[in-house]
């Protein structure tokens, strides 16, 4: 909830003075960085004591696309971020939620280590984006968001390819 709470905070910052001031983009970037160490805590303390719940995971895949789908259109919205970008990442993020509930009654396709590798260099990108860098350190969030729109198509291909394997199989168990 932490992580939902603060995406409305992490966007009026992200929109002072245009966008523009060095101290709000710090700002910003400070509360986009505390909203996602929230994700990992949150996943690290459920697991550790097993409060593993329907309401979590429900409601963290929805805070996550949340955070980064504010910064990805934020960044769009300023001119800082190609929109295509945006929508390559959202696209995907829309297909496999809509993935998930295909096959949802056949099964759950887990994180993969891509996907969770997608989500780590997505939030390093968007932060290093957020950053009022010096321009030598210029390239650092263009590379590492070509990377992560790269990790972001490969493993939505991936997801597809899972689901459709985990929903024929149900099918087949059902045909039986």
């Amino acid at each position: 909830m932490t992580r939902l709470v603060l995406v409305p905070v992490f966007l009026m910052a992200l929109f002072t003075e245009d966008g523009t001031d060095t101290t709000w983009r710090l700002v910003a970037f400070a509360v986009f960085a505390l909203a996602s160490i929230t994700d990992h805590v949150d996943g690290m303390l459920a697991r550790k004591h097993g409060l593993i719940t329907d309401f979590g995971k429900i409601v963290d895949p929805i805070a996550d696309k949340a955070l980064t789908g504010a910064a990805l259109v934020g960044l769009s919205v300023l001119g800082e971020l190609p929109w295509w970008i945006t929508l390559v990442i959202a696209f995907r993020e829309v297909a496999v939620t809509l993935l998930r509930f295909w096959v949802i009654r056949h099964g759950v396709i887990p994180a993969s280590r891509g996907g969770k590798l997608k989500t780590l260099t997505q939030i390093f990108a968007l932060g290093a984006f957020l950053l009022p860098l010096p321009s030598w350190l210029a390239l650092v969030p263009w590379a590492s968001m070509y990377l992560a729109v790269v990790l972001t198509v490969v493993t939505g291909v991936d997801y597809v390819i899972r689901a459709v394997r985990l929903r024929a199989m149900g099918l087949r168990t059902i045909a039986q």
